[in-house]
């Protein structure tokens, strides 16, 4: 048996023992990306495709969430833990699998690392000229006393390989950086991040152990106000990665420390999954779903140049049912930032035409479109399905997906900080 058809098999058996949900919207799209490198010519002037990139400049799209892949088989630095290599760990070895057969990777042993981003490359050149990835480091877990634990460590992308795509790369890639605020040098590991240009810090509090309402936590916070750097963390339920230090972590309410520092925080997700804790109800509140609390925030005047959140995710099959919300909440509008959170637009059981479209937020006459889109181009077939949104008469604005200035802030803000020498890039 070949080694593809193996792991697709096995990947598909464990995929219905433990996510059996997802597949209630995939069995026309079917389980796995196709990897075509190009759109049929009648597709890609399809006037749809147009009429989506009307009134936008592509060299204004930055892409703000982008996982950067691999598995470390290049220079890229890039840690896997091996459990998710185990059938023993069905959900963390289905998540490996789809992961790297969204990215077009699944089948490239040797060169992953490679292969991923050549795969980002020709999506971005099925794109519009100037059309950029933000690309996601991301830190490991570390435990309260700022010692890295690669035990509890899911998936570890160090902050000089995604540096170093985006200086080699620069028609393709920015990036984001991701410094746990526990580690000792944090400070200086985010000075030197600034200084080789990262946009922003990302976070995923659950998946790294990170309180973003812990003391611990200040030091950081005040050196992001004076960088200029914006927070990009998760918020709400958290699925595409094992997070052993617990959901709660991505309560959206956490995140008031930070703001009430002067930080701008993005919500990744618009805390679209799950449900948390109102803290704001004392240490016994209810248990109310996630964006409940992430539209309290945004109702807050003392937020409302700090407070932003990311639309990446919010189309999923797990996040869908919001859109209605984001859509109605025009005042958002302009305090969203695009991201695409590739390569999961990609894995096919995640999303699904047929069910935006029994949702009534995407016209069924674009439902062919879309499908062979997916095949040959996830990231344009995220892009054309947020640009077709629509609920009773509500868009999202082109002003979203033109992000670029959002995060050039950071650059203007951080220029001339000076490097406090030699740090550990790990």
């Amino acid at each position: 048996m070949k080694r593809r058809t193996f792991l697709i098999g096995s990947g598909a058996v464990a995929l219905a023992g433990v996510g059996g949900a997802l597949l209630l919207y995939s069995r026309k799209q079917g389980l796995f990306q196709s990897c075509h490198t190009s759109l049929p010519l009648e597709v890609a002037q399809d006037p749809a495709i147009d009429a989506a990139w009307d009134g936008i400049d592509a060299r204004e799209v930055w892409d703000c969430h982008v996982h950067l892949v691999g598995v470390g088989d290049g220079e890229s630095g890039i840690w896997v833990n091996p459990r998710m290599d185990s059938l023993l760990n069905p959900w963390e070895y289905v998540q490996k699998l789809f992961y790297l057969n969204a990215g077009c990777a699944h089948d490239a042993r040797g060169r992953v690392d490679q292969t991923f981003v050549e795969r980002m490359h020709n999506l971005v050149d099925g794109l519009r000229p100037g059309v950029k990835l933000m690309l996601l480091a991301l830190d490991q877990y570390h435990t309260e006393t700022g010692v890295a634990d690669r035990d509890r460590t899911g998936i570890y992308t160090p902050n000089a390989y995604a540096a170093r795509l985006a200086r080699e790369h620069p028609r393709y890639f920015e990036w984001i950086c991701s410094v746990h605020p526990y580690r000792e040098d944090c400070v200086d590991a985010l000075e030197w991040a600034a200084q080789h240009g990262a946009r922003a810090v990302k976070w995923l509090p659950a998946a790294q152990g990170i309180d973003p309402a812990s003391p611990r936590c200040v030091r950081f916070y005040d050196a992001l106000v004076r960088l200029g750097l914006p927070l990009l963390s998760h918020a709400g339920g958290e699925w595409a990665i094992s997070t052993p230090g617990g959901d709660a972590l991505g309560n959206p309410l956490k995140l008031r420390m930070p703001l009430e520092r002067g930080v701008r925080v993005i919500v990744a997700h618009c805390a679209t999954l799950g449900g948390d804790q109102d803290l704001d109800r004392g240490p016994s509140g209810p248990h109310v779903p996630s964006i409940e609390l992430f539209a309290r925030l945004m109702a807050e005047p003392q937020y409302e140049s700090r407070l932003f959140g990311d639309i990446s995710g919010i189309t999923q099959v797990n996040r869908a049912r919001h859109l209605k919300t984001i859509l109605e909440h025009k005042e958002w509008h302009p305090r969203l930032l695009n991201g695409s959170d590739y390569p999961l637009p990609g894995v096919m059981p995640l999303f699904s035409v047929n069910q935006l479209v029994d949702l009534e937020v995407i016209d069924p006459g674009l439902e062919p479109l879309l499908r062979t889109v997916r095949e040959a181009n996830p990231l344009l077939f995220d892009f054309l399905v947020k640009r077709n949104l629509r609920w009773r008469g509500q868009s999202l604005p082109a002003s979203i997906f033109e992000t670029r200035p959002f995060f050039e802030e950071a650059s203007r803000a951080s220029s001339g900080n000076p490097s406090r020498g030699t740090i550990s890039l790990r």
